[in-house]
């Protein structure tokens, strides 16, 4: 095999030219970053694929949205509905079993003593890059897509450049293929990927992220805000919320 592969870097000019022959595993758990990069996805490989996990998240209404999305998806673009495949659902029950988390259990949200938020999961991206990578190996799909970021983040550990560098690394050496890890959206704050979703879909993109996708900690679906639905108070919803004004305060200027 050859020497492992550097991690993709891709910035928003890179996003609207599909690499021939190329296919895709998204990670895709129903919230606006992984359906932002779904849509990175679709504008640029040929076939893609999608996956989420029910590792026993107490924002379980993540998984409700999912398929609706996914139809959603296919009816923005000719080409989207050509290219969007199978999606699969593994059950990671065992991550909720051995997690003590805000994210698990039905426990405040907090600062830990390590500086990490008590919503951190240990382990979780690791794991499902690990078992991502495994089905990508059976059904014939070479990147792996994620929603990792460290710009507007909550400073989880396996959200990191460096971390996931090192999982590539690992990844392409246990498996013994060329799979790679590609973070679209690793150097944009929020306000940037909203505008990476109206650059990939226009509007309409943009509004079924706002209205349709996912994002709250604390699984609130209540009253549609101008960001979308949530409490607005969880980490989650202060992130979406502050990036969604800063894009349209820049559409505005």
């Amino acid at each position: 095999m050859s020497a492992p592969q550097q991690m993709h870097q891709q910035t928003p000019a890179d996003t609207l030219q599909p690499a021939a022959g190329n296919t895709a595993l998204v990670l895709f758990s129903g919230g606006q970053d992984s359906a932002t990069c779904l849509a990175w996805a679709l504008s640029r490989y040929d076939r893609v694929e999608t996956l989420g996990f029910d590792y026993g998240q107490r924002h379980a209404i993540e998984l409700q949205v999912r398929k609706p999305l996914l139809a959603a998806m296919r009816t923005l673009k000719p080409e989207w509905r050509e290219r969007l495949g199978d999606d699969h659902l593994l059950d990671l029950s065992v991550l909720g079993e051995v997690s003590d988390t805000a994210l698990t259990r039905g426990t405040a949200i907090a600062m830990q003593a390590n500086g990490l938020p008590n919503t951190f999961v240990p382990g979780r991206n690791l794991l499902f890059l690990t078992l991502a990578a495994a089905l990508a190996y059976r059904r014939g799909l070479t990147v792996l897509v994620g929603g990792m970021c460290e710009t507007d983040y909550s400073g989880y550990p396996d959200c990191r450049h460096g971390t996931l560098q090192a999982l590539q690394s690992a990844l392409q050496l246990g498996m013994a293929n060329d799979v790679t890890i590609a973070t679209p959206l690793m150097w944009l704050d929020k306000a940037a990927t909203w505008a990476l979703a109206e650059e990939l879909g226009g509007t309409s993109l943009v509004e079924l992220i706002r209205s349709d996708t996912h994002t709250c900690y604390l699984g609130e679906r209540g009253a549609l805000h101008d960001w979308g639905h949530g409490c607005g108070h969880c980490p989650a919803c202060e992130l979406r919320a502050k990036g969604y004004r800063e894009y349209r305060a820049r559409q505005a200027a």
